[in-house]
């Protein structure tokens, strides 16, 4: 199969083009790089730099058999004091992107969606069913295009998914060996904020929020190894039925607090990694827990690696990335 990946210079992008190609699919990446970076793009992928609203329809044309859309903006704040931005990349280069799909008869597509359209939960696990009030431009750009997807399968037939995550978290070895991992600029995740602190970085970690009604007074969250996220997108491509968008979420069906994770990177590293409390951030929910109940029900899958092997393979990134000579290291868990 041929696979069109936009954002496929990304984290969960370049792991996910990885994996294709490792099961043997043709894959083409098109990104802008704009947070994205060209080394993340994997072996044996073919690279276009530019937007998804430029390059969508030659690209397709020349053969695609499904999309995996990944290419967005992602960090809430700025969601938050730049709407259009989001709303015009999220929502308009994903609308271009159908549009494309129609005029050259690509049918099928996996879209990367996320746990914020559904802002402050009512319960947890959270199940697909759940009310979407999404609280930033960023998720009520991210809903809007599943709604696009779900019009575009009854009006077009194209088969769509939609995989809602929650935390990814961890590291892969890509084609050659290299580790592809986070790199965001500014780095908003919680695990790579961690792990920068223990290589020298920083001041310490702020953990936001000590008098949560959580066991240990620290928010909880639900983390799944970009790895088992990569393989939910394979088994994605083969739910593409015409006609039908469906909805999963992916997590574990458990979490773990702030606390919880920072003591999983003390006994990863073996670094006594400096830590502080700051107030909670508004809006930020107790806890977030997914339901996987409907897609383990319909494809089979659940999360296979827990926070250890998150960590642990982050580490890995995290040192070569601080010393790019360093051979990587795979072990096996």
């Amino acid at each position: 199969m041929k696979l069109l990946v936009t954002g496929g210079a990304g984290y969960i992008g370049s792991v996910v083009a990885a994996m294709a190609l490792r099961e043997g699919h043709q894959v083409a990446v098109l990104d802008d790089l704009s947070t994205g970076h060209a080394d993340a793009v994997p072996g044996g992928a073919a690279f276009t730099h530019g937007l998804v609203r430029d390059q969508a329809q030659a690209m397709l044309a020349d053969g695609v058999d499904a999309v995996l859309h990944f290419a967005a903006k992602s960090l809430v704040a700025e969601s938050v004091a730049k709407p259009s931005l989001y709303w015009g990349h999220n929502l308009g280069g994903s609308l271009a992107l159908l549009e494309a799909m129609r005029q050259t008869g690509v049918a099928r597509i996996v879209f990367s969606s996320t746990a914020a359209v559904y802002g402050e939960p009512e319960r947890t696990p959270i199940e697909e069913d759940a009310p979407a009030r999404p609280a930033s431009p960023y998720g009520a750009s991210k809903l809007a295009v599943d709604t696009a997807l779900a019009e575009h399968a009854r009006m077009h037939k194209i088969g769509a998914v939609s995989l809602r995550y929650f935390n990814v978290a961890g590291a892969a070895a890509g084609p050659g060996g290299r580790w592809l991992g986070e790199r965001h600029n500014p780095e908003t995740h919680l695990i790579p904020t961690i792990l920068k602190v223990a290589l020298g970085g920083g001041d310490g970690v702020r953990l936001f929020g000590d008098d949560y009604p959580t066991p240990d007074g620290t928010c909880v969250r639900d983390y799944i190894h970009v790895t088992d996220l990569a393989r939910a997108h394979m088994l994605a491509l083969e739910a593409c039925v015409p006609g039908e968008h469906r909805v999963y979420n992916l997590g574990s069906g458990a979490g773990f607090s702030n606390l919880e994770v920072l003591s999983a990177c003390r006994e990863v590293t073996g670094r006594d990694i400096r830590s502080q409390f700051a107030p909670r951030r508004p809006g930020d929910p107790a806890v977030l827990v997914a339901s996987f109940d409907r897609i383990h029900a319909d494809l089979g899958w659940r999360a296979e690696r827990g926070l250890a092997a998150m960590v642990a393979d982050a580490w890995q990134f995290t040192l070569e990335r601080s010393a790019p000579g360093l051979p990587a290291r795979r072990t096996e868990r």
